[in-house]
């Protein structure tokens, strides 16, 4: 069994992105988001690979429907209590 998703597999998810024009914008937008959502890097540092400011990744991130905050799961359930 392949523990790697193949090439072809990676390009057929991406082009399902319609907000960026090639292959590897989408590829490289698929992969930063997974490496976001798991807080491996900052908004910052994504929106800075993809060569977008923070709030125009987040503005993506919204139009795609994706929550994201920057605080972590606890902060948001002490604001949601306060």
């Amino acid at each position: 069994m392949k523990t790697l998703m193949n090439k072809e597999l990676t390009q057929t998810i991406a082009l399902e992105i319609q907000l960026f024009q090639s292959v590897e914008q989408k590829e490289n937008f698929l992969f930063l988001l997974g490496a976001l959502l798991a807080r491996v890097i900052s908004l910052k540092k994504a929106a800075e690979i993809m060569q977008l400011e923070p709030a125009e990744f987040l503005k993506i991130l919204d139009l795609m429907g994706i929550e994201f905050s920057y605080l972590s799961e606890e902060d948001v359930a002490l604001e949601k209590n306060w």
